[in-house]
């Protein structure tokens, strides 16, 4: 029996989301986010929906599906939207920033996921993102507000009671959209990270320990920067960016120096028109990897961290029409980072679950030539199978139950992806994602491969059994054509099976091997 050689070379993660499902919000929705509203453990969805002048509240239905939208009024054109516990009664209030009136809407939670009617407070012009966290160290959650008219960042601070303090402002770069509040250096309070979409830069203002803020700090980011998020994406223990750049369809990760301080961006490609970035560990590795909304694409970008900060390339999946925000959370109760999309131009919300850790596409190309899913690894598979080729450690990447043996599961598996042109490896049993429906060997004892098992195929299959005839690997199946039975050679016994059907009316569905079987 064969077992894993070094992790080095033993499987590694690859995202993987079922397809899209879309649940209702209101018209344009232009902001997501999840949070457990109504207190059964479970993360709900908050939706600011932009013309209708309200927000939509999602209640999970415990699997991660959704009930249907239940609206409450905001001020007008509602653009963001943040969950957090206001008031300090260990339930998630909502704050809307509304650009319409230049105003912070404050809903505060019932305790049971239905809200009070809003009460607003004045912020500068043009207010687009709003975050809560607790900026002055008091142990309630403040606000900040980017106000991209005005060039800069409202601080409310709360009362104590979920009612908010006059705005005090602080100057930011030119067309701030987009604030993060997480301590970035290293102290122990939560300073802010702003993205400005016209000066092309991210601002990182510092906490001052008590709220107040010292003069912005810019770094260079993409073009037209929407969306910034902070997290440790290398491992280090600090808070590093993440910028989406909607105007160069990138994003720009910038590590923090360990003291607030940030190196310089480095790009990595997304969709088109990056709009919205979050961060959080997508493939199940324990690392921070990056979810992309990508406005003009329709899809969501995933870019898994390879361990250091550095992402793979994007892998995307579809999303509703101008996707504008993402958030990832567990959405259905299963432990991992499931994400919800808002999509501006279909009014509603996509929900796409994470079907768990898979494998790279590399997993598959069993003789290493960098292409997998080939005939030629179905050959090797076979081969090293049936005894016939020692293993090497290329072989591994024939695992593809990710068990650390190969052996007839991998085999079985092989067939159905290659049949349905498969790129998602998923440890056994396969995720819904992953799962072929229907898998067949079109010429599985029809040597000839002409849909008829006939005198043919007997005499083909004889002459390989008995007479040292070169065997025919099926293009798509990991067995040999003459291997009816599926034990890795071609004996008397695969003789007597192509007899039956070509000859006394066997069944071929029964007779020959389902690769999808149990």
């Amino acid at each position: 029996m064969d077992t894993c050689p070094p992790d080095s070379t033993c499987p590694v993660p690859k995202s993987c989301f079922e397809a899209a499902r879309s649940f209702a919000a209101g018209d344009a929705p232009a902001s997501v986010f999840a949070a457990d509203l109504d207190g059964d453990d479970d993360a709900d969805l908050a939706v600011a929906n932009y013309w209708p002048d309200n927000v939509s509240v999602l209640k999970n239905n415990g699997d991660g599906t959704f009930a249907p939208a239940v609206n409450y009024a905001v001020g007008d054109a509602p653009i963001s939207v943040f969950a957090a516990d206001l008031d300090g009664d260990n339930d998630a209030d909502l704050a809307v920033a509304n650009v319409g009136p230049d105003n912070v809407s404050v809903l505060k939670n019932n305790g049971d996921g239905t809200f009070a009617p809003a009460v607003n407070y004045a912020t500068e012009f043009d207010p687009v993102s709003v975050f809560a966290a607790d900026l002055d160290g008091d142990g309630d959650a403040d606000l900040a507000v980017a106000n991209a008219l005005t060039d800069n960042v409202s601080v409310l601070k709360n009362n104590g009671d979920g009612t908010f303090a006059a705005r005090v402002s602080y100057a930011a770069g030119d067309g701030p959209i987009s604030v993060f509040a997480a301590d970035l250096d290293g102290d122990n309070d939560a300073d802010l990270a702003v993205a400005n979409d016209v000066s092309n830069n991210v601002s990182l203002l510092r906490n001052n320990g008590v709220g107040t803020f010292a003069a912005a700090v810019t770094y260079a980011a993409g073009v037209t920067p929407r969306s910034v998020f902070a997290a440790d994406l290398d491992g280090d223990n600090d808070a590093d960016l993440a910028v989406a750049n909607e105007g160069s369809d990138n994003v720009s990760v910038l590590k923090n120096n360990g003291d607030g301080t940030f190196a310089a961006a480095v790009n990595y490609a997304a969709g088109d028109g990056p709009y919205s970035v979050f961060a959080a560990d997508l493939g199940g590795d324990n690392d921070a990897d990056l979810a992309v909304a990508n406005r003009y694409s329709a899809n969501v970008s995933v870019l898994l961290n390879n361990g250091d900060g550095t992402l793979a390339a994007a892998e995307n999946y579809a999303a509703g029409s101008y996707p504008r925000s993402v958030f990832a959370a567990d959405l259905d109760g299963d432990n991992d980072a499931d994400l919800a999309v808002a999509n501006e131009a279909s009014d509603n919300v996509s929900v796409l679950i994470n079907c768990g850790v898979c494998r790279r596409d590399a997993y598959g190309d069993v003789n290493d030539d960098g292409i997998a899913l080939t005939v030629a690894d179905a050959v090797l598979l076979s081969r090293v199978l049936s005894g016939q080729e020692p293993p090497s450690p290329s072989i591994y990447q024939g695992d593809l139950n990710g068990d650390c043996v190969i052996d007839s599961l991998d085999a079985m598996l092989f067939s159905c992806y290659f049949v349905h042109g498969m790129s998602c490896f998923a440890q056994y049993p396969v995720p819904t994602c992953c799962s072929p429906t229907v898998c067949i060997c079109p010429c599985h004892g029809d040597p000839q491969c002409d849909s008829v098992t006939n005198v043919q195929d007997v005499v083909q299959t004889v002459n390989v059994a008995f007479r040292g005839s070169a065997p025919v690997f099926d293009p798509q199946c990991p067995y040999e054509r003459t291997d009816v039975n599926c034990d890795h050679y071609s004996t008397v016994q695969d003789v007597v099976k192509v007899v039956n059907v070509a000859f006394r009316g066997a069944n071929s569905a029964t007779e020959f091997w389902d690769p999808c079987a149990p």
